[in-house]
């Protein structure tokens, strides 16, 4: 990677930190922060609408899209929606160039973190479910596809612990990259 400065993508289900950790990274590191989700509203209108109206098919069209677009950029830290990782393409052109890291928490942390049974009333995927039950089995679905990331736990950790271990993360990886013939 020499002289480049890979981004750092952040993916993991929701309530794991990758905003909150991201935007501490983002400051560690200078880099300009993003969220993948953001960008998809700012275009195209809330993510309820677009599922609404055309579709999930048509939601992870746009994720694919803004993922082609940011893996073209150096110095960024990547928030991503939950899902977007778990589509091959998408990990794939991230993983290419960039350092790609799973932030994982347990079933508990994250009903915590998302509000309890609470998420229910705000979270389309957790209407009409025992939101705990559903966290564990959404968790147990993607964890192949976050196996294949650096992981890191954000369990009972505060955020600028987690982005230290990212930024130590990134060293290693960029100086393991730089010490590669090309």
């Amino acid at each position: 990677m020499g002289d480049r400065r890979p981004s750092v993508v952040l993916t993991g289900f929701m309530g794991t930190g990758k905003t909150t950790v991201g935007r501490v990274l983002a400051e560690r590191l200078g880099y300009e922060f993003v969220d993948t989700d953001a960008i998809i509203v700012d275009r195209h209108g809330p993510i309820t609408e677009i599922f609404a109206e055309h579709g999930e098919n048509h939601f992870r069209t746009l994720e694919r899209e803004v993922a082609a677009e940011l893996a073209e950029r150096d110095g960024l830290v990547v928030s991503t929606g939950g899902r977007m990782l778990v589509d091959p393409v998408n990990a794939d052109v991230f993983e290419r160039h960039h350092v790609v890291v799973a932030l994982t928490a347990t079933p508990d942390t994250i009903f915590l973190r998302v509000g309890g049974d609470r998420a229910a009333e705000s979270r389309p995927m957790f209407a009409g479910t025992d939101v705990r039950s559903r966290i564990a089995e959404l968790l147990a679905e993607r964890s192949a596809a976050y196996a294949r990331f650096h992981q890191v736990a954000t369990d009972d950790r505060w955020p600028n612990q987690i982005a230290d271990e990212i930024v130590a993360l990134v060293d290693h990886v960029t100086a393991d990259d730089t010490r590669r013939p090309t």
